[in-house]
């Protein structure tokens, strides 16, 4: 029987998935030790609350609420308490003491990753984050890795499995959104407070997380033009559909050349129509995927559970093993590339279509009207759907697709239309995938 050396490992945070990783180490540590080149001692758990109730019956003697201790203790650390603090204080002291961290936290590296990723340079150690993004889908490291000698194009994820639930329910049921995110309340998908997943805010951290690995530039959360799906109603729904269209919420990551030949790049999150026939467009329920189209690998599709506790211990524990190995082997850790140093781009320079919903009087010369409107803005029309009016003070309805526009040329044509006398309401505004 092989001997290993031991790697020590010190968890904070026994949650949903710090639970599953601390049994799963336990469990499979001589599997680990196979596939590390060392064994994986996990020396400690730090939680807040030794009595706390877990999902996972784990020894009690491994708990304790001195994290600092257990961290200059350890030669890697796993970080899964979420959110900004204490989790950035406690991830910074262990890359100084020269530990590797593993983590999850989203919101941690979407606001302080150049920090993080800095001190981890200066000391040698390595910062791995393949849970930060789409839980159990490996592609941090395809990003990071397997396609770092290709250009990346652009990302288009559904990195948030709340939303693609009420979104797939509101399509596939004809649920409205209150009824659909009641419904993913009720079976755990959405917390109690959903704001972070159903305004955007959750895909946005994801946005600017791929947007830097995959552009090799820092792009600041700030810089991620975010729309949740709170707008998002059955009739639109209903309407896209009909027309060929399923309404995701996407992260967007892109490779842009603004007017004056400027390359750089724009990170953003709203609610947009995608065509039945791209892939993206059959992730159902609280599944979750990226799309990646690259310039020598063409596109490149990566799928599956984008959440839970043992899902994402998947990836937790898959960066361990290499950061295990990391230590068998020895050397300084592989710094994060942001030299390409590209600017960051608002949302006004995308180049995007609209799909746009009207509901104007039933007279003559509104469709000229609203065409004018239209082309004095520079937007030019591709598609145009007319209902009929039906009754004396019914209005018509009018569904404009637009070709190829700025974004900054098509938002200020939506304003004017609100405030042409024709237009009684501008009842949808949809952006378009597949332009």
């Amino acid at each position: 029987m092989i001997e290993y050396r031991n790697v020590r490992v010190a968890l904070l945070g026994a949650g949903s998935v710090g639970s599953q990783v601390a049994r799963l180490l336990l469990e499979h540590g001589d599997e680990l030790a196979s596939r590390a080149g060392a064994g994986l001692e996990l020396v400690g758990i730090a939680v807040r609350d030794l009595d706390a109730p877990r999902d996972v019956d784990l020894p009690k003697e491994l708990f304790t609420t001195d994290a600092e201790s257990l961290i200059l203790g350890a030669d890697i650390v796993v970080e899964l308490i979420g959110g900004i603090e204490p989790a950035r204080t406690l991830v910074l002291q262990a890359l100084q003491s020269g530990a590797d961290v593993v983590t999850g936290n989203k919101a941690l590296l979407a606001t302080h990753g150049p920090e993080l990723f800095a001190v981890a340079e200066q000391v040698g150690a390595q910062l791995y984050y393949e849970a930060a993004v789409a839980g159990a889908i490996p592609i941090i490291r395809p990003l990071h890795d397997s396609l770092a000698g290709d250009r990346i194009v652009r990302i288009m994820g559904i990195v948030n499995g709340t939303t693609n639930f009420i979104l797939d329910l509101m399509d596939r049921e004809g649920s409205t959104f209150e009824a659909a995110l009641a419904t993913a309340t009720e079976l755990g998908y959405a917390e109690a407070d959903p704001t972070a997943d159903i305004e955007g805010y959750d895909a946005a951290q994801k946005a600017a997380i791929l947007a830097s690995l995959a552009f090799h530039t820092s792009v600041p959360l700030a810089a991620v033009h975010r729309e949740g799906i709170t707008a998002v109603t059955i009739e639109q729904v209903r309407a896209a559909r009909k027309a060929g269209y399923v309404v995701k919420i996407l992260a967007t990551a892109e490779r842009l050349t603004d007017a004056a030949g400027v390359e750089g790049v724009s990170a953003r999150v709203y609610p947009a129509l995608v065509p039945e026939s791209h892939p993206l467009a059959s992730v159902h329920g609280a599944k979750n995927a990226v799309f990646v189209e690259a310039e020598a690998a063409g596109d490149l599709m990566f799928y599956g559970a984008g959440a839970g506790g043992v899902e994402t211990a998947s990836a937790v524990l898959g960066d361990l093993v290499s950061a295990a190995r990391r230590h068998v082997i020895g050397g300084p850790g592989v710094a994060e590339s942001t030299q390409a140093d590209l600017p960051v781009f608002p949302i006004g320079t995308v180049r995007t279509r609209y799909q746009i919903t009207l509901h104007v009087t039933d007279a003559p010369g509104v469709l000229s009207t609203v065409a004018g409107v239209l082309a004095k803005h520079g937007v030019s029309v591709e598609t145009v759907e007319q209902t009929v009016a039906v009754g004396a003070d019914a209005t018509a309805t009018l569904v404009i697709g637009t070709h190829l526009a700025r974004e900054s040329d098509l938002a200020n044509t939506v304003v004017a239309l609100r405030n042409e006398d024709v237009v009684v309401e501008v009842a949808s505004v949809l952006r378009m995938v597949g332009a």
